[in-house]
């Protein structure tokens, strides 16, 4: 596991750890010998880090579950990754898309659940892995990608306070064209 966001959290790192075993397990096990494997590649969950406390979820002023974002990186995907902190088992979920935003992008995450470590979702970044020769190259990506996701949005070559500029594609932002936006009609 790489760098879990710098936060020290305990759970953050708990959690991070059980979604490396589960895909670890399913590396080993319902993925074994398919050929959708990039043997040069292992499991690895990369930049996992809070994400910013949302407003409380109730009228009774508990506080919204926290979670966790990075991006998971496996012998047959990259995905950018949706992990509560606390276990949670919504299997009703799974399949669904929820548009959640990270950073200064918007992504279609898909509703999963492994049954070791609950429900979460993901954004597939790259699928099949075979564009990757080393495991570095592939991390190396990834944390190319939460680094450019993190970035504040005022620090973004063309931040602009005009509201009606056009989202750019998830193939855009892969790409390094995020920043070629224009605006909307």
């Amino acid at each position: 596991m790489t760098d879990a966001g710098g936060t020290g959290d305990a759970e953050l790192t708990l959690r991070t750890r059980a979604l490396e075993a589960v895909f670890a397990g399913i590396s080993r096990s319902r993925m074994a010998g398919l050929p959708v494997m990039n043997t040069a590649l292992q499991v690895e969950a990369v930049g996992f880090g809070l994400e910013p406390a949302r407003p409380r979820d109730d009228e009774q002023h508990r506080p919204a579950p926290r979670d966790a974002t990075g991006i998971l990186v496996t012998p047959w995907f990259m995905n950018l990754v949706w992990l509560p902190l606390a276990r949670r088992d919504t299997p009703a979920l799974i399949g669904a898309t929820r548009v959640r935003n990270i950073g200064h992008e918007q992504f279609a995450f898909t509703g999963a659940h492994e049954d070791g470590l609950g429900s979460f979702e993901a954004c597939s970044m790259f699928s099949p892995m075979f564009e990757f020769a080393t495991q570095a190259d592939a991390i190396a990506t990834a944390s190319a990608l939460l680094a450019q996701l993190r970035r504040r949005v005022d620090a973004l070559p063309d931040a602009r306070s005009d509201s009606a500029l056009a989202t750019p594609a998830r193939r855009a932002f892969l790409l390094g064209r995020a920043g070629m936006r224009e605006h909307a009609p």
